[in-house]
């Protein structure tokens, strides 16, 4: 996967290549003159899409047949995205709904829905960011949802979403935390909150009335918006969001919790016993 030597061609690895936002994401960057690596489970849906993005861009084009639930396949990315020269992104968009109702939910797909919304994305983008930051350069999207910041919010009209909000939220958190690590070495990480978005994603929804649900917003503009915002150095991208100061106050309220509870020794008066 590596290029030839004295190549300044730059390149991006996408998962969740195959359809919607991870194939949104392809042909924009292989339009802005981007070499790609594309990973999805079904390999005709990538061998199609390369050959439409080399014809119409010239660009090379790679791809990866792999689910990222399988040890070995998780592996090859990983192996892929190491021994990249000029790795210029990532982009973690893998992903599938599995919205059940905990309580029945199946333990298979809990199991998946946690590997791929967390283990794989943890394991690529620890696979990436070391060449990155000794070439002091690159960048790091992770597609996450707005439902990362429903956990107070009921399931109706939303889709019982336990464990996927759970392992979006993770993602939140895990890009947030990791872009103070990453601090002066050149390399940005983004995590992506979209709404709804008119992808296959939306056929998988059996049983909810979306009637009910905002408007479905294009992949084309969500892939927009996360690039400018990972231009601006902007390290959470809601694509919907009109007023940038409503992210500001939601981390300085998530800030003062922190703060005012982790400088007490004593229990909060209200969780004291009384007689």
């Amino acid at each position: 996967m590596s290029q030839t030597p004295g190549s300044n061609r730059r390149r991006a690895l996408v998962t969740g290549a195959s359809s919607g936002i991870g194939m949104a994401f392809a042909e924009r960057l292989a339009s802005d003159g981007l070499d790609l690596i594309l990973v999805a489970r079904r390999l005709s849906h990538l061998q199609d899409l390369a050959e439409r993005l080399k014809k119409a861009h010239g660009v090379q084009v790679d791809v990866i047949r792999a689910d990222l639930n399988d040890a070995a396949a998780l592996a090859e990315v990983e192996a892929a995205l190491a021994k990249e020269e000029a790795l210029e992104l990532l982009v973690n968009n893998a992903g599938f709904p599995g919205y059940s109702p905990f309580a029945s939910v199946d333990a298979k797909v809990i199991d998946d829905l946690i590997g791929i919304h967390i283990r794989a994305v943890a394991r690529t983008t620890r696979a990436a960011l070391p060449g990155m930051i000794q070439r002091g350069r690159g960048g790091v999207i992770n597609i996450a949802s707005l439902l990362a910041l429903t956990g107070t919010l009921p399931p109706t009209p939303l889709p019982p979403r336990a464990v996927y909000a759970g392992a979006k939220a993770f993602m939140l958190a895990f890009t947030q935390t990791l872009a103070g690590e990453l601090m002066g070495t050149g390399v940005r990480v983004q995590v992506c909150l979209p709404g709804r978005v008119a992808t296959e994603f939306l056929n998988t929804l059996h049983g909810i009335d979306t009637s009910k649900l905002p408007p479905a917003m294009s992949a084309a503009d969500v892939v927009a918006a996360s690039l400018i915002a990972l231009s601006k150095d902007e390290n959470v991208c809601v694509p919907g969001l009109a007023d940038p100061k409503l992210l500001e106050g939601l981390a300085g309220a998530q800030l003062a919790v922190f703060r005012s509870a982790a400088m007490q020794s004593n229990l909060a008066e209200r969780y004291r016993l009384t007689e």
